[in-house]
């Protein structure tokens, strides 16, 4: 310790990232001047659609800059309700639904409002970085349930029952996933419902590229097993909204009124103006659908740009089913992840995420929320690489 102070146990406990790392050195490439293609960010390319645009600078100009109710404005929470009920067969009422400060919120509330330390929580891998990590500040303890590139990362029922133990309180899922775009079937998703109703355990499922689906149909696990799921979801994905911070989540009402009773304690209430941007999003359906059907051709396209050439470069790549992330093999690079993520910044100048964070060895994710040009570009000098 230096100084007359020290950190908690709690912030220290938490993992360096070495997605950080990578992005750090791209930064610092881009600043010597040098061409830096990411492939790494996870948010979509195209700009906020413009009638959702125009309800947040309406929000403004009528003076809509107020503190709201902590679970977010009634009528937005109506609009969400209607939405689970119309998209995803869901019924939660009003009382049973709240607004966050983006996704990421949503998921940290819920797992401060469910576990106790020492409470074990089932994460099927390669997963997002954030839930191990945030299940371990409560004091719980992360169990990851391995799915493997060759199944194209579907959950193996009979290795999730055998992760089941006394202390086991939750399952999280996300379908479709990040980062690897899989898309668990009604069947996995059926079956994983009943093992919740059998062992009584709670599923927080992440539903966040919902919409972005392809070939398959896209199920809520909460219509199988409505009183034991808790639903999150969010602007940013569907409606390009990243950056107005608008995440929900829907499930028992109990649960909804503890994360109420945390978020009252932490942020308060989302932006009004951004709540009123979301509102537009819902409400105003015709121009969302058909935002949302742009952008999921034009990431349909790249996808199969990307997963043909990956696959033709040698570096294996499963075809994903939803969300804008693939994930490729780079062991034709180096048999380490984070060392192939090094040599195709450096060599390539080209910025990935290696697995080492996903639990995915030997792996590395390319985002294809980007344009067809830099998809191919990105394709021809990862061609050079390896060809050297």
């Amino acid at each position: 310790m230096t100084g007359p102070f020290r950190l908690s146990d709690k912030s220290r406990s938490l993992k360096p990232s070495a997605t950080v790392a990578v992005a750090s050195r791209a930064l610092e490439l881009q600043r010597q001047g040098l061409d830096i293609i990411s492939m790494s960010v996870g948010e979509p390319d195209f700009d906020t659609p413009a009638h959702i645009k125009e309800a947040g600078m309406r929000a403004i100009r009528d003076g809509q800059t107020k503190y709201t109710p902590v679970s977010g404005l009634p009528e937005l929470r109506e609009a969400i309700s209607e939405k689970f009920r119309r998209e995803n067969g869901l019924v939660h009422a009003p009382d049973s639904v709240t607004v966050t400060n983006g996704g990421k919120q949503a998921l940290f509330n819920a797992f401060f409002a469910l576990l106790n330390p020492g409470d074990e929580v089932l994460i099927p891998a390669p997963y997002w970085v954030s839930y191990p990590e945030m299940v371990a500040l409560t004091g719980a303890v992360p169990v990851p349930v391995p799915t493997t590139p060759e199944s194209g990362f579907m959950l193996d029922m009979d290795v999730l029952a055998s992760r089941v133990t006394p202390r086991t309180r939750m399952i999280v899922l996300n379908s479709p996933g990040n980062p690897t775009g899989a898309v668990f079937t009604p069947e996995i998703l059926q079956a994983v419902a009943e093992l919740a109703q059998q062992r009584g355990l709670m599923i927080v499922t992440d539903e966040i590229y919902e919409h972005l689906v392809y070939d398959v149909p896209q199920v809520s696990i909460g219509t199988f097993a409505p009183e034991h799921t808790l639903t999150v979801n969010g602007a940013s994905k569907a409606y390009a909204m990243t950056g107005w911070r608008i995440g929900y989540a829907g499930g028992p009402k109990s649960v909804i009124a503890a994360m109420n009773a945390l978020q009252s304690q932490s942020t308060s209430n989302a932006s009004s103006i951004s709540q009123h941007a979301a509102l537009a999003a819902l409400a105003q359906h015709e121009e969302t659908t058909a935002f949302i059907d742009m952008a999921r051709h034009a990431y349909r396209q790249r996808r199969d740009i990307i997963v043909h050439g990956l696959n033709a470069l040698g570096l294996r790549t499963p075809t994903p089913q939803g969300a804008f992330y693939v994930m490729a093999d780079t062991t034709p690079i180096h048999h380490n992840e984070l060392e192939a993520a090094r040599i195709l910044l450096n060599e390539a100048h080209v910025a990935v995420v290696p697995g080492t964070d996903f639990a995915a060895p030997r792996q590395v994710r390319l985002s294809y929320a980007t344009s067809m040009e830099n998809i191919q570009e990105v394709l021809r000098r990862l061609g050079n690489v390896i060809n050297r």
